[in-house]
């Protein structure tokens, strides 16, 4: 079971490294400055929205008869709590991108976690892109950028908060997802999931031990595992940082550190650069400073956490993620850039990285559950002074605010409330199987927060983009296209050896799948080795959704795949002959493995999820709605995301744009 878990996780790790390896690189040079500040026209109505990521309805309804959620409870006794109509497919990406364009995912082009690119068949990550510099003059070792590289947003539409601005009613957007970097507006916005750690990683620790241990390394959220020896009380050891764009080759910065064990306790002192400081076994150090030098003239700011795990009788210290540092970004942050250093001078050094929990490190073994909600907490407590800040500060227009924790916390402990996960362990479920319904009561202290803090006229939203549901079983797409005929391998190697499309014949295949939730026709004039001709195509993806449709999992009889979506079918816009030709709609406990987009065909169709990465939202949407609870009453029956969207501009009275398909719920 051990292998085969660990043979999960490394297949999981792979795959996001190369989705993100390319895409997520960093770009050393400061985002656009908006010099200007949006106006601060009085509005006459204020609009509180509070977005609780992946709030699910079944498990909110069953907390609130329980009485566990009191303010909840009083928010939706005075207005509306309704189930909130998710994207296609239901991936955070996706759904915040369709709020904040109020379009389905053809008018804002993300329809995936990752796309593909269609001359190489492979991945890359959707919401962003990073673009070297244009110019370079080389000296001997050195590289001179002769122009600033840049960081793009892929998300195509106007996001709700730059219409608020034409007619120069006030919003201030904290962490919403899907705005990395954040787009240009004078409005004050600090940008969320997506954004990377310095190292242009989407969280990457570092774990020091003399003990044997391994960890995959990736660029979407991993670790790298540094051997060292104790030597006279004393380690030494140094932290990578981001890339030199000044030195042929962009090796590799380096911070060196020492760490000084005492003989006796179980303490230790650790020295870099001009910090010195004490922490205790099982400590955690709050942030440090740290400075990665390029050239004399040339340097980055980060931030980053250090945990005493173990000093006998091994050494274990874990360092977190570096994280850009808001006082001195070395990426765009915010907008105006000004607004990241205001956070930093009111709060001191906070978390940026888009997805500060570390699930990777839970994932490893580096932390355990009660290290890992340690760390979280740090988030939540944070979240929640920030919080207070801006409604204190809350005097007109629109103001936006996002908590990860309930996301999080979920996808790592959704196993420790169904019996039925392969993850499932009852010694764990005893001490951490209220995880899940504590961190729905500390949403409900956020409510409590805010229903304190504004006045009765204040219009209170709390949403959620997605609900949730157990991830017990994993489907392989490409080894069902496989053995049905769609794809074909050239011989030589036997197919569960196979990664990355390596063996493919694309003279003969006809469809692929990359991402979580998609399937791409092999399209003639569209893909490099196209072979499926454009009348063929709608007859071949409509006897591909029907036999999808069908397949049922021997182990439970139950179907894996509930709906097959073909997207022309569902979404509309400028972007739909961008999207993957059919959108997957998983069935309750299941979703794609990690080995399927990776290129890959495994032996087994269907494969036990046995990681504590066990609570997903890769379903049917149908399935898990998300929440919206207002106190005004809601106008339709069944809400998406997107009227949600449309209700905030009629709210204040502004014109709805005809690229919004939504309708006002309120």
């Amino acid at each position: 079971m051990s292998e085969r878990k660990n043979e999960e996780a490394l297949r999981r790790r792979d795959f996001l490294q190369l989705v993100l390896g390319t895409s997520a690189g960093l770009l050393l040079t400061p985002g656009k400055a908006f010099l200007r500040t949006a106006g601060r026209k009085e509005t006459g109505l204020k609009i509180l929205v509070l977005g609780m990521d992946g709030l699910d309805t079944v498990l909110l309804q069953r907390y609130l008869e329980a009485g566990k959620l009191p303010h909840f409870q009083k928010l939706a006794a005075s207005g509306s709590f309704k189930p909130l109509r998710s994207s296609i497919p239901p991936q955070s990406p996706v759904a915040w991108a369709n709020f904040i364009t109020g379009t389905n995912p053809g008018g804002h082009a993300i329809f995936d976690f990752v796309h593909r690119d269609p001359q190489t068949y492979l991945p890359v990550f959707s919401a962003s892109e990073s673009l070297p510099a244009r110019h370079q003059l080389r000296l001997g070792q050195l590289t001179i950028p002769l122009s600033g590289g840049q960081v793009r947003n892929l998300r195509r539409g106007r996001a709700f908060w730059q219409i608020l601005e034409d007619y120069d009613i006030p919003a201030t957007i904290f962490k919403i997802p899907s705005n990395y970097p954040p787009v240009e507006t004078r409005q004050r916005t600090f940008s969320g999931m997506g954004t990377p750690d310095l190292k242009g990683y989407y969280g990457l620790f570092n774990y020091y031990t003399n003990e044997y241990k391994t960890v995959t390394e990736e660029y979407g959220g991993g670790g790298r595992v540094h051997d060292v020896y104790v030597i006279g009380n004393r380690v030494e050891a140094r932290i990578p940082g981001p890339n030199n764009p000044f030195k042929k080759g962009n090796p590799e910065t380096f911070v060196d550190f020492k760490v000084f064990i005492d003989p006796v306790q179980p303490v230790a002192k650790i020295s870099y650069q001009d910090q010195e400081f004490i922490l205790r076994e099982k400590e955690w150090s709050g942030w440090k400073k740290i400075r990665f030098e390029f050239i004399p003239s040339q340097s980055v700011s980060g931030l980053c956490l250090f945990y005493l795990k173990e000093v006998r009788p091994k050494f274990k210290l874990y360092v977190s993620p570096i994280n850009i540092d808001p006082a001195d970004p070395a990426l765009p942050l915010s907008t105006p850039e000004s607004y990241s250093r205001e956070l930093a001078r009111k709060f001191g050094p906070f978390f940026t990285k888009g997805l500060p929990a570390d699930t990777a490190a839970l994932e490893n073994d580096v932390l355990d559950e009660k290290e890992f909600l340690q760390q979280d907490e740090l988030v939540y407590q944070e979240s929640m002074a920030m919080l207070e800040e801006e409604l204190n500060n809350f005097r007109s227009g629109l103001l936006f605010f996002y908590f990860s924790n309930t996301d999080q916390r979920q996808h790592m402990f959704f196993r420790l409330i169904d019996r039925d996960h392969p993850a499932y362990d009852e010694k764990l479920a005893a001490e951490f199987g209220r995880v899940i319904e504590n961190t729905y009561q500390q949403m409900d202290r956020a409510l409590q927060l805010a229903l304190e803090k504004v006045d009765r006229q204040t219009v209170v939203v709390v949403m959620s983009d997605h609900g949730f549901c157990p991830f017990r079983r994993g489907f392989n797409l490409n080894t069902w296209l496989l053995r049905n005929g769609y794809h074909v391998l050239r011989p030589g190697r036997r197919p569960e050896e196979v990664s990355l499309f390596q063996t493919t014949d694309w003279s003969r295949t006809r469809a692929y799948g990359v991402g979580l939730n998609a399937l791409y026709l092999n399209l003639k004039g569209r893909e490099a080795q196209g072979i499926v001709r454009p009348e063929e195509k709608l007859p071949l993806l409509r006897e591909l959704a029907y036999k999808l449709e069908q397949v049922t999992d021997p182990l439970t009889g139950e179907r894996v795949i509930l709906k097959a979506y073909i997207s022309q079918e569902v979404f509309s816009g400028a972007h739909v002959a961008e999207a993957p030709d059919i959108i997957l709609g998983f069935n309750r406990n299941y979703r794609i493995s990690w080995n399927s987009p990776l290129g890959s065909f495994p032996r087994e169709l269907i494969e036990n999820n046995p990681q504590k990465w066990s609570g997903d939202h890769m379903t049917a949407p149908d399935l898990i709605p998300g929440v919206l609870l207002a106190n005004r009453p809601a106008r339709l029956e069944s809400p998406a995301l997107e009227d949600v969207t449309a209700g905030i501009l009629s709210l204040f009275g502004v014109k709805i744009p005809p690229e919004i398909s939504g309708r006002p719920v309120f």
